[in-house]
């Protein structure tokens, strides 16, 4: 083979590479666009004046709007923190109005790895629980000695016993849960580093139930206190 033919092939494969990269790249792209419309579709199939409020964080994607008159917000995060085996993708639910609780209650499941979608790990003071919570449940809050309706909040965390639900985040601005949505694909995030999470969409039957979950939870607390009062 002459040198001119040698350079000449060299130069296709290194061709071939690059436009097969950019391939790629755009595939990937269109992907995005393709699973953020899905998810904003069915959003706003249960929140219909949902807007993107999403600020520009890598893998968040955040939307605001209002269910059965109350203020509420759901994101959801790819979580590719180190310390997890694989990527993870959340969904987080939230009921943003007031609620009458005297500091940060949080209540993660099986508590083990550092997350990025919650400051439980900065919650200095673990609460004794009742009884009637999940064994594998941890509680927390940012305040020593505050005392919190274990007991309301208790009967009101049943989906918590689907085991993906991971976290139950009471504060006096409203009330969240996220949610596991899904684990990347094993083989993909092996050979490629790819995130990928398949056909992994969102459910309105799903944000729903959420929704629903936060709402009557936060309504029973206000409906403790007022009956206190």
């Amino acid at each position: 083979m002459s040198e001119l033919t040698s350079v000449l092939l060299t130069g296709a494969i290194v061709l071939a590479v690059v436009l097969h990269l950019a391939w790629l790249a755009r595939a990937s792209r269109n992907r995005a666009k393709a699973a953020f419309a899905a998810d904003e579709a069915a959003i706003r199939a249960v929140i219909a004046d949902a807007i993107d409020a999403s600020d520009g964080t890598a893998g968040v994607d955040t939307w605001a709007g209002s269910w059965n008159g109350e203020r509420a917000q759901v994101r959801t995060i790819v979580d590719t923190l180190a310390t997890r085996k694989l990527p993870t993708r959340w969904l987080s639910v939230s009921i943003t109005e007031p609620v009458a609780v005297p500091g940060i209650f949080d209540m993660m499941m099986r508590p083990g790895s550092p997350t990025t979608f919650s400051n439980f790990d900065h919650l200095e003071h673990t609460l004794p629980k009742t009884a009637a919570f999940p064994d594998d449940a941890v509680l927390r809050t940012n305040r020593k000695g505050v005392v919190f309706p274990q007991d309301v909040i208790a009967a009101h965390a049943g989906i918590f016993a689907e085991g993906r639900a991971k976290e139950l985040l009471i504060t006096p601005k409203g009330v969240r849960i996220v949610w596991l949505l899904a684990q990347a694909d094993r083989a993909r995030y092996g050979v490629f580093r790819q995130a990928a999470f398949g056909d992994a969409r969102l459910d309105p039957a799903l944000l729903e139930e959420l929704l629903a979950a936060a709402s009557s939870l936060r309504q029973a607390i206000n409906q403790r206190e007022r009956q206190a009062a």
